[in-house]
Parts: structure tokens; C-alpha cells; sequence
């Protein structure tokens, strides 16, 4: 008993009990092994202690070895969406705002309202335009083709569509690009013959274009026609100095509706959306220049004027404008400009004082 309270009395770290039971000890060579519960608990309750010290002193270390780090001032992450583009490639760099004009005046003037670019269609806009003829052209190429002439409808879905785009799309005579290319080259000689390759500047048109060089405009022509057409009907006409930069059916995928061709106008201009303003003659226009975020001026030469309501302005002639109409357009600041206002919560007055109580009538 001597010696089972002298090893209890070591492993433990307490002084023996009185009225208590001693725990039973084996002696095995030099050493006491006691099978008590108390001292396995114990055991249990110090590993996991130390282990969860340990953990903690783990978890400072490293907090204390981030914070040392130096965090580089200067990162050289390449951006994924940056594409090499190579000069003269589709699209060209589009900056409103060049980095390289160092005097603030010319930078002012830049971002003012009085700087803004005008894109103009050919046909219905500035020269006249003969609807039949375009209509006359699609009979006698579905005649040539021996297929069935397009009904009106389908013949006013495909206005201002490049023809290559109505004739895989709309039409559906082929999906073959060959045979699709060769009807497009094909329908553009029957109109340009059946047109004779004679113009005439609408009623307004030369003076408005005078006007707008005299303040230094910059004008755009868009035109789904192909370009060589074009250039020739711009030289016999004697207009080709007027315009900084011409957009023919060989520079873009599809026509209208789709805006490509007024982005790729308003870049070759250098002007962001949001300050060009494009001069078309039909809601086809209308739409594709208002998803380009741009503003559209609408010619009421082939549609009435409430056919077009959908326009910004709407005019018979380019002479009825100014430019104080197309400053007025282009003055429209976008959220790239300024902030956008912030709305105002009003605050609601209940007339009821806290302790004021209802009584209904009627309870009576």
C-alpha cells in the first residue's frame, strides 16, 4: 500500500487523498504503470491543447510573414482581351479623346458639343433615289435564276441589306458562297443597268454639305453598294472632297439592320457613338443608328413623315437643318462624361401623432 500511494502520489502531481481509492499499479522492471481513467482524460486533454496551441502559433507566423512581404508597385499583367492589331486591320482604334492633344482649348473642343462627325447614306439622302428600280432589279434576277419573283413584303425586309446578306438570308436561293457571290455581282449590274449611272443631287443636299465643311464637319458615306460604284458615282457628281471617309458594301459582314457599317464609320472618323449623327431615309436606318448609340436624322424622301417618328429629327430636305440642330443632338452628355445624378428619397410625414387612437364609429 506504501508503494502504490508513492506512485500515485508522483504521477498524478497531487497529495494522496484520505478515503479515497488508490488506483491500481503494475511494476514492471524500473517503472509504475497506473490504470486510472482520471490520468488517460487528462492525457487526452493535454494533446489536444498543445495541438491546438500549435495550430495557433502556425496561423501568427504566417500572418506576421505576409505582412513583412513587399508588394510590388509596378505589375506587368497582360491583359487577355488586348489584341495585336496590326495597322490598317478591321477595326481601327477608336479614341474620342487623344492622349497626345497636350493643349486644353483643342481637348475642350474635342469633348464639346461642337465636335461631332455626320454619316451620310447615298441613296434617298443625298441623291435621289428610285425604289422601283431596286425592286425591278430582284424580279428580273429571280427570272434569270428560275425562281419565283419575291413577294413586296420580302422585298421590303431586304431594303438596305447588303445583297449577299438577302440572298443567303431572306430570299434563301442559295447557301453556296460561290453561287451566293456570283447572284450579288450579278443583281448589281441588272439595277446599275437598268439605272444608267445617272445621278442627281437632291433638292438641299449640295448646300447642307457646304454648310458643314465651312465648320470644319467631318462627313462619312455609307453605302451598300460596292465601292467601286460608288467612287464613280461620287466623281461624276464632283462631291468626292466632301467626305473624310467612305464605308462600301467591301468593307463590312452585313448591312442594315445591323450597325456595323455606322461603327465602322464613326471610328474611321475617330469620334466615339456617341457623337456622330447619321442621315438615313428609312426605320431601317433608325434602328441600326440608334443601336450603334448613335443619333439619326431621318429624310422623309421614300417614307411619309410619320413612318418615321422613330428618328430624332425628321426632315424633308438636309436644308431645313442647322447647326445649331446637330449641335443640340450631339450636346447629350453620355455616363462616360459625368456622373450620373443621384435620385433623391423623399420623406413620408404620417399627420397621426404617436398617441392618437382611431375609434370607429360604428363600434358604438
Amino acid at each position: 500500500m506504501a508503494l502504490d500511494s508513492i506512485a500515485a502520489t508522483s504521477l498524478i502531481g497531487h497529495r494522496p487523498m484520505i478515503n479515497s481509492r488508490v488506483p491500481s499499479t503494475v511494476f514492471k522492471g524500473k517503472k509504475f504503470i497506473v490504470d486510472s481513467p482520471s490520468l488517460v482524460k487528462l492525457r487526452v486533454d493535454r494533446l489536444a491543447n498543445c495541438s491546438v496551441r500549435a495550430l495557433a502559433m502556425g496561423l501568427t507566423k504566417e500572418v506576421h510573414s505576409f505582412r513583412n512581404e513587399k508588394i510590388p508597385r509596378i505589375w506587368n499583367y497582360r491583359d487577355d482581351t488586348d489584341l495585336d492589331q496590326k495597322p490598317g486591320t478591321w477595326p481601327p482604334e477608336n479614341k474620342a479623346d487623344n492622349p497626345a492633344i497636350h493643349n486644353p482649348l483643342l481637348r475642350q473642343e474635342r469633348m464639346g458639343c461642337g465636335w461631332l462627325g455626320a454619316i451620310f447614306e447615298w441613296e434617298g439622302v443625298l441623291v435621289e433615289d428610285n425604289p422601283d428600280l431596286e425592286n425591278q432589279s430582284w424580279e428580273v434576277l429571280a427570272q434569270e435564276e428560275g425562281k419565283s419573283p419575291p413577294p413586296a413584303f420580302m422585298l421590303k425586309r431586304i431594303e438596305g441589306m447588303k445583297n449577299e446578306q438577302a440572298i443567303s438570308e431572306v430570299l434563301c436561293w442559295s447557301r453556296d458562297p460561290s453561287q451566293v457571290k456570283r447572284m450579288a455581282s450579278r443583281r448589281e449590274d441588272i439595277y446599275q443597268a437598268l439605272q444608267g449611272g445617272i445621278y442627281r443631287l437632291r433638292t438641299g443636299s449640295q448646300e447642307f454639305v457646304n454648310v458643314l465643311m465651312n465648320y470644319n464637319i467631318p462627313m462619312a458615306l455609307v453605302s451598300t453598294r460596292p465601292r467601286k460604284t460608288l467612287e464613280s458615282a461620287i466623281e461624276s457628281i464632283g462631291i468626292e472632297e466632301y467626305f473624310t471617309a467612305i464605308v462600301a458594301s467591301d468593307d463590312v459582314h452585313r448591312g442594315k439592320p445591323d450597325p456595323e457599317m455606322f461603327l465602322y464609320a464613326g471610328q474611321l472618323l475617330k469620334f466615339i457613338p456617341e457623337r456622330c449623327i447619321v442621315f438615313g431615309n428609312s426605320n431601317q436606318t433608325v434602328e441600326a443608328a440608334h443601336d450603334a448609340k448613335m443619333k439619326c436624322v431621318a429624310v422623309a424622301s421614300k417614307h411619309p413623315v410619320y413612318e418615321l417618328g422613330a428618328a430624332d429629327l425628321v426632315v424633308r430636305h438636309l436644308d431645313e437643318l442647322t447647326v445649331v440642330d446637330l449641335k443640340k443632338l450631339a450636346a447629350v452628355e453620355s455616363a462616360e462624361f459625368q456622373m450620373e445624378p443621384e435620385m433623391e428619397l423623399e420623406e413620408e410625414y404620417d399627420d397621426r401623432s404617436p398617441g392618437s387612437v382611431a375609434v370607429d364609429d360604428d363600434f358604438w
